[in-house]
């Protein structure tokens, strides 16, 4: 998969004690990537990052510039992949302040330290499918759509696209330049994420302790996918990125090929490989503004880039609840078993 280009090759990751970093740390290293982490640490106990038997002595903030620049100097990364982020809606109401320093300032940070390292070849941001002016329409949301944001955090994300777009135009657009992409994936499942505010960590934690969770919003929908597709198509990307395919600098969606879900939708898909989730339906009046609808145009990506999911939201909802049933029954993380499961179904 990927042509083996990640074998030996020296990538910076950032963010990757998250939940999606650390399922790509993985993923690359797998393959035989030399990987630099360079996240703050983790925020919840358990997380993801330390099963898998991570460990690091220092943890460092995009916005300290002068570590994030030694870094690069120090390690002298080809390839870039920026997860780095602010990534809850709610907690950007509480602390909008950060989550534009982190979302923004911090992607403006790790693009600069690109720009002032030779080695740098190819760069792959990540943001949101939240990035766009959300207009509850129905059909989804293409690459060429406007950037928006009604909360801190998607106007952050859509902030951040749009510095992204400028430093591609105004840096990385000549030959000998790194090739920068963006990356908008839909709202991603799957075992290790115990994040607040997350409908499947929220049910995780309420059913291994024997509770009863409460769903805000069951009429929402969301395109849910597997966090392992979207990942891939952020490989994809960097391989061409890498093989100095310049027509693939641009930004990207990837999301679910079979349509978008409602949140109960997916709590009762759930029940089904986790019969003791328990739920009640309680949706407050004064909550803040979050989008009911949201949906995803992957065209592009199926068309020119050759990415299409190859588990669908079923598959991805049992995939998840066998993850966390194995790690609270039997004490298992059985991460490594899912990628190689994955992957034998990219065959």
């Amino acid at each position: 998969m990927f042509n083996d280009i990640y074998n030996n090759r020296r990538v910076f990751l950032t963010g990757d004690t998250g939940f999606k970093g650390s399922w790509l740390r993985l993923w690359l290293e797998s393959m035989g990537a030399d990987v630099y982490g360079y996240s703050l640490a983790p925020n919840t106990q358990p997380n993801h990052f330390e099963l898998l038997g991570y460990k690091r002595d220092k943890f460092n903030d995009i916005l300290d510039v002068d570590s994030l620049q030694k870094a690069f100097a120090d390690f002298q990364p080809e390839i870039v992949f920026h997860l780095a982020a602010q990534p809850l809606v709610r907690l950007s109401y509480q602390q909008p302040v950060e989550t534009f320093a982190t979302n923004l300032m911090g992607t403006v940070n790790v693009l600069e330290a690109c720009r002032q390292t030779p080695s740098v070849k190819a760069i792959v941001a990540i943001t949101t499918d939240k990035c766009y002016e959300n207009k509850e329409q129905i059909w989804g949301y293409r690459e060429s759509d406007p950037m928006g944001g009604y909360d801190p955090y998607s106007a952050s994300k859509g902030c951040a696209e749009l510095a992204i777009s400028a430093w591609r135009r105004s840096f990385f657009s000549t030959d000998g330049t790194p090739l920068l992409a963006s990356a908008r994936a839909g709202n991603v499942i799957g075992g290790g994420d115990w994040s607040v505010d997350r409908l499947i960590p929220d049910i995780v934690k309420a059913t291994s302790k024997g509770e009863t969770v409460s769903i805000r919003s069951p009429r929402s929908t969301r395109p849910w996918q597997h966090v392992l597709e979207p990942l891939r198509g952020y490989l994809m990307l960097g391989q061409k990125l890498l093989e100095g395919k310049r027509e693939f600098a641009q930004a990207w969606n990837f999301g679910p090929s079979d349509g978008v879900r409602t949140v109960l939708d997916c709590v009762t898909e759930l029940q089904k490989s986790w019969s003791e989730i328990r739920f009640e339906i309680n949706e407050p009046k004064d909550a803040p503004h979050e989008a009911q609808n949201l949906t995803l145009d992957c065209t592009k990506a199926n068309a020119v880039l050759g990415w299409n999911p190859v588990w669908n939201t079923e598959t991805a909802l049992q995939k998840t609840a066998q993850w966390y049933r194995a790690f609270y029954d039997k004490n298992q993380v059985n991460s490594k078993e899912q990628l190689a499961q994955y992957c034998k179904r990219c065959e």
